[in-house]
């Protein structure tokens, strides 16, 4: 085609969305690939045997990917002059899923992570980031085996946005006074010498992030939804997520849903059918008594609200039911190395995603097998993509673990539907990890473990799918 810079694809048929919203997916699905830098090329080489096999070995041939590789990068910078070419874009719009590997960041200013700007410009607000353990995998805490937890990541507001003026630029000083002769703001410490970035948190944003988490976890059949923010500082930002959260939630799934703290009404209702407003209120906040008469006021509305459900809800009925609750962020990195079992599905905004899915991945073996998705509901674009760096110094050794790729291939595979392919991955890296046939950096710290290279890795993972 005139004008592009590499060909569209010659075999395979495109993936569609149907009137209903959801994929149709052919037999031979284009799927565009960026192989990635550094240690991508090892990695795609042995992730792309592994999800291939998983196909063959699930459809006895009837199915097949139709990979159309696509460039962004240093691959891309070196081909065509363009760190990320508008074909790239085109084809995965067009495509609609794709799979990635870890890309560099071009070094300059003005410049921003072609990561990020291929999830903004495709819109994919969503980053799903699945943490569970591995039986074998090393790890540093006692039970890993606790961690089973799913996290959307809100993926195109906070301070991923990009909204920032630099210390003692001219545009930082019309902003600083704006705030402060305008919005009359005197919590600048050091206004002459402060950067200042905006954190943009929409209603619209925040509610199609916490649908999309909501409709997850009830078609897996999770336990509970839990809103992490830093709402008790940034109540505006933060704060608004959460209610915003609820909101959404109790607006649009009232019949299947309920909030941890209607939980605690209706229970205490149930313990105690005599219990009244009043007394009931007290034991969901003990410091009612000292409470002014406007704080008590409403919570006597927020009890009535909850008992109001009891239709619906009570007697026992909202046990079996999704809980919704929240955490505050700090206390919740804390709670997933003391508490994991309590958490489940995560809806959170993208600085503390961004910091809770890599201490999460921590715990179950580390960010080389972490897997990640980068979606949109609403289109059905999606771009599953390693979540680790490029790793430059290892690039070329067939040494580093793949199972990032292959992890977020799984994904891309559960997304198409075909559930049969993505259990033989799940077969098959259980079965490499648990016969101690790993990479490096699992055999350094695994007694009797068996060091392979990265393509023998993909080796064992399709010969343990059997």
């Amino acid at each position: 085609m005139a004008g592009r810079v590499f060909p569209k694809p010659t075999t395979g048929e495109k993936i569609t969305r149907g009137a209903d919203g959801k994929l149709s997916v052919p037999n031979n699905p284009i799927i565009p690939f960026i192989e990635g830098d550094g240690t991508g090329p090892d990695i795609w080489r042995a992730s792309v045997r592994v999800l291939d096999a998983a196909v063959e070995k699930a459809y006895g041939g009837t199915k097949k990917i139709a990979w159309h590789e696509v460039y962004a990068g240093e691959k891309a910078k070196t081909k065509f002059d363009s760190w990320l070419p508008d074909d790239t874009v085109e084809d995965y719009k067009e495509f609609l899923v794709g799979i990635k590997g870890p890309l560099t960041t071009p070094i300059g200013k003005g410049i921003r992570s072609l990561n990020v700007a291929l999830r903004q410009m495709l819109d994919l607000y969503v980053c799903l980031r699945p943490v569970r353990w591995f039986k074998g995998v090393p790890s540093p805490v006692r039970d890993p085996g606790k961690v089973d937890m799913v996290i959307f990541r809100e993926n195109c507001e906070d301070i991923y946005a990009g909204i920032e003026y630099e210390a003692f630029s001219d545009d930082v000083k019309k902003v600083v006074a704006f705030l402060q002769n305008e919005m009359k703001v005197k919590k600048i410490r050091f206004p002459e010498s402060s950067g200042i970035g905006i954190k943009p948190v929409s209603k619209e944003g925040t509610e199609r992030l916490v649908r999309a988490a909501i409709e997850y976890a009830l078609r897996y059949k999770r336990k509970s939804v839990t809103f992490v923010h830093k709402g008790n500082i940034m109540k505006f930002t933060e704060g608004a997520f959460a209610a915003w959260g609820y909101d959404l939630g109790k607006r649009e799934f009232r019949n299947v849903v309920v909030t941890e703290r209607e939980s605690w009404i209706l229970g205490n209702k149930e313990a105690n059918p005599n219990l009244d407003v009043v007394g009931n209120a007290k034991m969901v906040e003990p410091g009612y008594d000292m409470a002014p008469a406007d704080f008590r006021e409403e919570l006597h509305k927020e009890v009535e609200a909850a008992l109001a459900l009891w239709p619906t809800h009570g007697e026992g009925k909202w046990k079996k039911m999704l809980r919704l609750k929240d955490s505050i962020a700090d206390i919740t990195l804390q709670q997933v190395l003391t508490r994991p079992a309590e958490f489940d599905v995560i809806a959170t905004l993208n600085l503390n995603g961004d910091y809770l899915s890599d201490a999460l991945a921590a715990q179950v073996g580390g960010i080389g097998i972490a897997p990640g998705g980068n979606i949109n509901y609403v289109t059905g674009h999606a771009i599953f993509e390693a979540t680790h760096g490029t790793a430059p110094k290892y690039a070329n050794l067939d040494k580093v673990n793949p199972g990032s790729v292959i992890l977020s291939g799984e994904m891309m595979l559960r997304h198409l539907g075909w559930d049969e392919a993505a259990d033989l991955v799940i077969k098959g890296m259980d079965g490499a990890i648990s016969a101690k046939t790993v990479t490096y950096d699992f055999a350094r710290m695994t007694e009797g473990a068996k060091e392979v290279k990265c393509s023998e890795f993909a080796d064992a993972i399709i010969k343990h799918m059997a």
